[in-house]
């Protein structure tokens, strides 16, 4: 077992050799002459991003992006030294902090632009920033009618420099969906004109991990995998194509075992009845530390290197499992949530099916009460 004694039993393990392995083949993917940059918001989606970050900067990672200047900061304290881009721009009062840590701002409004050339002007500095185009996903970014307007009113800011150009995919998870070579055509056509404004962007990037493995974009420099980086398949018509390893376990055990008689109701609202003599296991994790209520009465998970099926409402630090098929099963056991035993494997894919979700949020919804173990690397 993996944890101390005296301490509560569940916990996340992170194989940082898999999130290298997983790195090694967005990589390869990418080709020759395009820098990676490995998104690491959210924590690394719920991985930590603190070991996550280095380990990736040690396989090689070129740039690093996440949500939030706090975000970045995390990662520098980390000791993280490549570029931090902060996809999700920044807020008034944000500033001094950016340009302290040498961080690289996404610019989707003007009125940020002034305050950060307001800023870097003061300091005699020139600040790098990526500029966001919106080509079709309709979240931030500006629109291509925009465009003249906003390149004209950038081109007077002195202390700013581009250093990108970015869009995102809306449907690049269905790779043969018609409207991501739309989104191209318009990306192409606004660095074109990015371009004669006298502009000279050194980052052109717009794959995510789905387009990373499915489409060719020849005028981007720059991809950002992230989901493929944890061995999340970005959607299921992926799973044939990609040779990637789940970075995260989640694991418990069993902290007590009961019998009860045909007939009995079990754990709120008495959603599971016995109907046979029934074996049930009692696991100290719950919907608090991210195995969601959704999974009552329909999540499996492992123990003995064996299936067995969640017996009704997970509450929220507890959750009873129907163990009677595997009689020898006793406390102490260890209890799979997501990973491997003896051959078995219970996936991020197949746990958000089971609950009507992605993988991605199945990821990031683990709390982080739930302590991080960290192997290889």
């Amino acid at each position: 077992m993996h944890h101390c004694q005296g301490h509560r039993p569940t916990y996340v393990e992170i194989d940082l050799a898999a999130l290298q392995h997983n790195f090694v083949q967005a990589r390869r993917q990418a080709g020759e002459g395009r820098e990676l940059l490995a998104v690491v918001k959210a924590d690394a989606y719920g991985h930590g991003a603190a070991r996550v970050a280095p380990a990736l900067q040690q396989a090689g990672a070129d740039l690093f992006g996440v949500a939030m200047v706090e975000e970045g900061l995390e990662l520098r304290r980390a000791g993280v030294s490549r570029p931090i881009l902060v996809l999700g721009g920044l807020y008034p009062g944000q500033e001094e902090e950016l340009l302290a840590h040498d961080l690289v701002p996404v610019i989707f409004d003007l009125e940020t632009a002034r305050r950060l050339n307001a800023r870097a002007a003061a300091d005699g500095r020139r600040l790098s920033y990526h500029l966001k185009l919106d080509t079709g996903m309709g979240r931030v970014g500006f629109r291509p009618e925009e465009l003249p307007a906003v390149l004209a009113a950038l081109a007077k800011l002195q202390g700013l420099v581009m250093d990108g150009l970015i869009s995102h995919l809306a449907v690049a998870d269905e790779p043969d969906h018609p409207f991501t070579a739309e989104q191209a055509e318009r990306f192409r056509s606004a660095l074109a004109q990015v371009r004669q404004a006298g502009f000279a962007p050194r980052h052109i990037h717009l794959s995510n991990s789905a387009a990373l493995f499915s489409q060719q974009f020849p005028e981007c420099n720059l991809v950002r995998p992230g989901i493929v980086l944890y061995g999340g398949l970005p959607a299921s018509c992926f799973a044939d194509r990609l040779d990637l390893r789940p970075v995260m376990s989640f694991r418990t055990s069993v902290a007590q075992v009961k019998q009860v008689p045909v007939g009995t109701g079990v754990s709120y609202g008495h959603r599971f009845v016995a109907e046979r003599p029934t074996r049930l296991a009692a696991i100290p994790v719950g919907y608090a530390d991210g195995y969601s209520r959704n999974l009552s009465n329909v999540g499996q998970v492992l123990v003995r290197g064996r299936r067995v099926p969640v017996a009704g409402t997970v509450c929220m630090d507890w959750t009873l499992i129907d163990v009677t098929d595997i009689p020898q099963v006793q406390v102490g056991d260890e209890v799979t949530l997501l990973g491997r035993d003896n051959g078995q494997s219970i996936t991020a894919e197949e746990w958000a099916q089971a609950i009507g979700t992605i993988n991605y949020e199945v990821f990031c919804q683990i709390s982080k009460r739930v302590p991080r173990v960290y192997l290889g690397g």
